[in-house]
């Protein structure tokens, strides 16, 4: 997949384009990408995506901003799994903020990204104030020389897929609801990095990866699944967190324990899935304390994936 940085160089050829933030890549986002695909492969031409970083929300209003389901890196990984050609990263700035619908319209679309056919989500806004809607698309897209078309959002479950939906669900630790949502089991991905070796020492080794969601979409200890640690899927129990047993932190931290592995993995780059939540983080009054609650979470985890 192509990464265009920012909306000044012009796309490689014209393009089927959809535009979005795609924080999550739930349902609704893969049918919008199935038919990009479909309407693509029809003309000739590649999929294209445009999405935003920071997010809009971010931007206007940090401190009430949504926590992040993905990062950049993974939004990106995704759109491609679903079979994005080519993806947009346009930085969200006061520049990007200030146009309005036509320019967005004649700098963005028409110029950079050479759209030939755009199909968007039932609830997309654009331009200075959000003033753009999709009467106006079409009128531009007459004259401009692209076709317009929006597609409704996908329910599943009886719930309308969206990225709200899926944080509520993370938030409430309902994960089979998130999972429902999503089309898979919510992932977090990052790279094994060294730690404090307290696990070890408390006799279960784990690995420690840093990550960038903050606020965090979710905490507390979790059954998972872990791809690239082996050849295959590794099952698990891990917490995510700031640890405040150990004296807390200001940075999250996720820490895997992988059942039946000791192999070195530092450095590599792992996807943490979360199953199942076991509990929520917790301060305990000692280490003996902790060390007797990670036994039982183990063993919750094990129980989990008998099932």
């Amino acid at each position: 997949m192509l990464v265009l940085r920012g909306v000044k160089t012009p796309a490689p050829s014209a393009t089927v384009l959809t535009i979005g933030n795609f924080d999550g890549v739930h349902l609704g986002h893969q049918a919008l990408l199935a038919r990009v695909g479909q309407a693509a492969r029809a003309c000739g031409l590649p999929a294209a995506v445009l999405t935003f970083e920071p997010h809009p929300r971010e931007f206007f209003d940090p401190a009430s901003a949504p926590a992040r389901l993905t990062t950049l890196r993974e939004k990106l990984e995704l759109l491609q799994n679903y079979g994005a050609d080519l993806t947009c990263v346009s930085p969200f700035n006061t520049v990007f903020a200030a146009l309005t619908a036509d320019e967005f319209i004649e700098q963005v679309l028409v110029r950079c990204l050479r759209v030939r056919h755009l199909i968007i989500g039932d609830d997309f806004r654009f331009g200075a104030r959000r003033a753009g809607d999709f009467a106006l698309l079409q009128a531009a897209g007459a004259s401009l020389g692209f076709q317009v078309e929006a597609m409704e959002s996908v329910v599943q479950g009886g719930e309308r897929a969206s990225s709200s939906g899926v944080r509520e669900a993370l938030a409430a630790g309902d994960m089979a609801r998130a999972a429902r949502l999503l089309g898979r089991p919510y992932s977090i991905d990052g790279r094994v990095v060294h730690g404090q070796k307290l696990g070890r020492q408390l006799g279960f080794a784990t690995a420690n990866i840093r990550i960038k969601h903050n606020p965090l979409p979710l905490t507390g200890v979790f059954a998972v699944s872990v791809t690239g640690a082996a050849g295959r899927p590794l099952n698990g129990v891990a917490n995510l967190g700031v640890r405040p047993t150990v004296g807390g932190q200001l940075q999250p931290l996720l820490e895997v324990h992988l059942f039946d592995f000791d192999g070195d993995i530092y450095g590599a780059h792992l996807s943490v899935s979360f199953l199942h939540k076991l509990r929520d983080e917790m301060k305990f009054p000692d280490f003996n304390a902790l060390v007797a609650q990670i036994g039982q979470d183990a063993e919750a985890a094990r129980a989990f994936f008998q099932r």
